[in-house]
């Protein structure tokens, strides 16, 4: 029950994000602000198609939207690991909350005040447009 608070919660702390009219972010927008994410983030495909050539710091983002958290090909602080056992699976709202302050989100949803995320970087604007990008170039579009 508490996750269940917790993410309703998440939701309704991301609707800052949305509140531009919006009732999702701008994926055109979103590809542009994605350049502040590509020193840490890359974005290649299953088949190892290459849509943005980025760091290696993060995780790959291909197919973030739908995918449950801290379970993919790469070394995730334990909570955001937690944070997916405990039934995280990243949407466009919820990826846009973390993206914004991922401690903070972290510490909301685990009801954990000591939860840390290894992302340090904070996208203050752009969020939701950076989430709907993301959610174009998933293997579901």
């Amino acid at each position: 029950m508490k996750h269940i608070l917790a993410t309703l919660m998440m939701v309704g702390m991301a609707a800052p994000a949305f509140a531009d009219g919006h009732s999702t972010g701008d994926a055109a927008a979103g590809e542009k602000t994605f350049n502040q994410c590509k020193s840490c983030h890359m974005i290649v495909a299953d088949d190892g198609t290459e849509i943005v050539k980025g760091g290696r710091t993060g995780p790959n983002l291909y197919g973030v939207i739908g995918r449950q958290a801290g379970v993919a090909d790469f070394r995730y602080g334990d909570d955001l690991v937690a944070a997916g056992e405990a039934g995280l699976v990243w949407d466009e709202a919820n990826l846009a909350s973390y993206v914004e302050d991922p401690r903070a989100f972290l510490r909301e949803y685990l009801d954990d005040n000591g939860a840390k995320s290894r992302m340090a970087y904070k996208l203050r604007k752009g969020s939701a447009d950076v989430a709907a990008y993301l959610a174009s170039v998933g293997p579901q579009s």
